[in-house]
């Protein structure tokens, strides 16, 4: 199979398209042939290195924390999977990854893929919208009625945070560039402030939660908008100093986890409608490089960038 692989941490240069072994399912493992997959900013950290604590990982390695395809192949004992299944799956960051033409994968990391999207909305749909719904849903409990702020809402988790927090009904606030404020008001946020164009500290008061997906000196300036007793929730963020204490507001870290009961609950709001995974452009698989770069240098918005791979095949 061809895939991306890399064998020392270093720059987007490490990446090296090359062909692979196939893999073989275990017994209970659906081969999937991967149709896309989505290149998430944990990517281009883990291979550069900045995330070797939190992530140990065995060189070389594949990397691709989701995507999207079909059931080719079952192990001998996979009882919930067939032939011809589409599938959508993650993976984890210490494990080979989805880069990749063929990857196997257990029941437990994989849910159908909902039919009213294509697969690159499918794989858009995975990691970004279970780090939206833990963060709003489980993490800060949004409930109708509830004012909240959502930071960097044109990004492709803010951009599905949006979603959430208006299907349950609160008062939606984001943050953004002005070029993409008609984008994240598409997506359903009621009031928009351009960070290069205004102060949010300055514009927006007793919200009941922020989704804090920036860090930094934003933290404190989030603690300052919050009620008292309010909720800021935050998401790989630049480090800051806490001081929600100082503030009477409670700040809770969102912890990310692959559970199957969340893959299912996020797909089936995608199923009825009410979320849209969002893409933002589609590479050829063997572009790996560039769609990390963009990444780095901060040139992705309004969505995930999504690798084609079945064209490869």
């Amino acid at each position: 199979m061809k895939a991306i692989r890399y064998s020392a941490y270093g720059g987007p240069d490490v990446l090296e398209y090359l062909d692979l072994d196939d893999p073989v399912p275990a017994a209970s493992e659906a081969l999937i042939a991967v149709h896309c997959a989505s290149v998430i900013p944990g990517d281009w950290k883990v291979r550069s290195g900045q995330l070797q604590e939190m992530f140990p990982i065995e060189l070389p390695t594949i990397p691709g924390r989701d995507g999207s395809g079909t059931v080719i192949e079952t192990g001998s004992k996979c009882d919930w999977a067939k032939v011809g299944d589409e599938i959508c799956f993650l993976t984890d960051h210490a494990e080979l990854g989805s880069y990749a033409e063929l990857v196997t994968r257990p029941q437990e990391m994989t849910i159908p893929k909902p039919k009213n999207i294509n697969f690159a909305e499918a794989a858009a749909m995975m990691h970004a919208g279970v780090c939206a719904w833990i963060g709003l849903v489980e993490t800060a409990g949004v409930t109708n009625g509830q004012n909240v702020l959502i930071h960097a809402g044109a990004g492709a988790i803010g951009g599905l945070a949006i979603q959430i927090a208006r299907a349950a009904g609160c008062n939606v606030t984001t943050t953004c560039s002005a070029t993409n404020a008609d984008y994240v008001r598409s997506l359903g946020a009621h009031h928009v402030i351009a960070y290069d164009q205004e102060n949010f500290e300055e514009m927006v008061f007793e919200q009941d939660v922020v989704f804090d997906l920036i860090g930094g000196d934003a933290h404190e300036k989030s603690c300052k908008v919050l009620r008292s007793g309010g909720t800021l929730v935050w998401l790989i963020a630049r480090p800051f100093e806490d001081v929600s204490t100082h503030y009477g507001v409670t700040c809770l870290q969102a912890i990310v986890h692959d559970r199957r009961e969340t893959l299912k609950s996020l797909a089936e709001r995608v199923s009825e409608g009410i979320l849209r995974p969002q893409v933002s452009c589609r590479l050829p698989l063997e572009e790996a490089t560039k769609a990390h770069t963009m990444l780095e240098r901060g040139q992705n918005s309004r969505g995930r960038i999504i690798l084609d791979i079945e064209t490869c095949m």
